[in-house]
Order: structure tokens, then C-alpha cells, then sequence
């Protein structure tokens, strides 16, 4: 399934992130701005987190989470093409840092891929990274890969690259996996450098090049990829 895929998100859709405040606070902050952008006839409804969810499976984050799975092509059809960044500012009508904070709770559930400057080859630590977070699986039902790049270079060059990044990421896990479905469970987002820049507190997260120096330019080189365990 070598084509621009899916996505995101969702949780983030909340792709993945930010800082300062409690987690709560992120996502309690994050569902009151998204109430007023969505019109009622595509309001999902969202079941209250149960028992058997991850703690960050709230109404709210589930909200945003259907939201882009509906917008981007996960669900509902029968090819993924994947959001791309104005897919996911105006189909899943959400903010840069209403889409990190939606993210934040996936800290220690996902990890972040990182890549050399202008490349979308994975080295040997980000394919490890990638095989330890498909294979940690627990019965979720999607994996999302939400791919960036940082602000060196043209918005079109970037966001060029920020799909590459995450197809390098598709291409491993299906060349492992040999999985005819991959397209029924895997979520793509490539946000280039126009869309929810991370900060370089980001670098304090699960990160495949723990060895080299992080800034905020080198983690925004990067694919976040994670199982999401909430139900819908």
C-alpha cells in the first residue's frame, strides 16, 4: 500500500504534544475550542472511556479522534490517502496546539523517528524503534504515523519530504509484516513545517537517536508513531 496514506491522527489528532500544563488541563482546553468548529450533522458519537481503555481515552480526545479518521480517509472508504497539513486545518477543523495537546497523553505509548536533514531514510535506530512500537500492539486497532519536517526549506519542499518520511515508515512496517490489511490500521498524517511545529521539550520524549544532540530543528525531522487504544 505504497501511496499516500492515511491518517492520522488523532489522537492525534492531536498528533502528537506540549508543555507547562497538566495533561488534563491540554485536552480539557483542547475539547472546549473544538465545540464551537463543528457542525452538527458531523458530530460523531463518542462512547465515555471505559475500564478496558488507556487512561487518555476521554470524550474529548475520542471526539478528535473520529473526526480524523472520517476526514482522513481511515474509515468509511475503501483507499487510505492520508492528511496532509490543510487537510488537517480545515477537514478535522483543529488548531497547532490543540493538535499537540491532544498528543501529549501518547508520550509514553508512541516514540518519535528521527531523520537526517533534507532525507527520509530510516537508520538503523529508527527501524528498531519502528519494529518495538508496531509489535507493542495490545489490542489496539490503529497505529498512526504523523511525519514533519523542520523550517529549513519551501513549505512545498517540506511537506514533499514530511510524506516520504512517513511512507519510509508504511514501507518498513509492510515489508516486516507482509499485512494485506496495513491499509485497514495504519493512519498517516505528513505535516511538513506548516502545521503543529514541535518545541524542543519534545526532545525529553521517546525519541530512536537518543545519543545525538536534539533541538527543536532536529525534532521536527521526525515521524511520531503509536498504537491508540481507545475504542470508538
Amino acid at each position: 500500500m505504497r501511496g499516500a496514506g492515511v491518517i492520522g491522527i488523532a489522537a492525534g489528532c492531536a498528533l502528537l504534544v506540549v508543555s507547562g500544563i497538566t495533561v488534563h488541563g491540554q485536552v480539557e482546553a483542547a475539547s472546549q475550542r473544538l465545540k464551537t468548529g463543528v457542525a452538527a450533522a458531523v458530530k460523531p458519537a463518542v462512547a465515555i472511556a471505559n475500564d478496558a481503555e488507556a487512561p487518555y481515552c476521554t470524550p474529548a480526545f475520542k471526539t478528535v479522534l473520529q473526526r480524523v479518521l472520517n476526514a482522513c480517509g481511515l474509515v468509511g472508504t475503501e483507499s487510505r490517502r492520508g492528511c496532509q497539513p490543510a487537510d488537517v486545518k480545515t477537514l478535522a477543523s483543529i488548531s497547532d496546539d490543540d493538535f499537540n495537546a491532544l498528543f501529549t497523553p501518547l508520550r509514553n505509548r508512541g516514540g518519535v523517528v528521527m531523520f537526517d536533514d533534507a532525507s527520509e531514510k530510516l537508520d538503523e535506530g529508527g527501524r528498531k524503534m519502528v519494529e518495538e512500537m508496531w509489535l507493542d500492539r495490545r489490542g489496539a486497532r490503529y497505529f498512526f504515523i504523523v511525519a514533519r519536517a523542520s523550517k529549513t526549506g519551501t513549505p512545498e519542499f517540506n511537506r514533499t519530504l514530511s510524506h516520504k518520511r512517513a511512507n519510509s515508515v508504511l514501507f518498513d512496517i509492510a515489508d516486516r509484516t507482509k499485512d494485506q490489511e496495513l491499509d485497514k490500521k495504519v493512519g498517516m498524517l505528513w505535516l511538513g513545517n506548516e502545521f503543529a511545529q514541535l518545541g524542543a521539550e519534545y526532545c525529553q520524549w521517546n525519541i530512536s537517536r537518543k545519543d545525538k544532540a536534539c533541538t527543536a530543528e532536529a525534532i521536527n525531522r521526525s515521524a511520531f508513531v503509536s498504537w491508540v487504544d481507545c475504542q470508538l
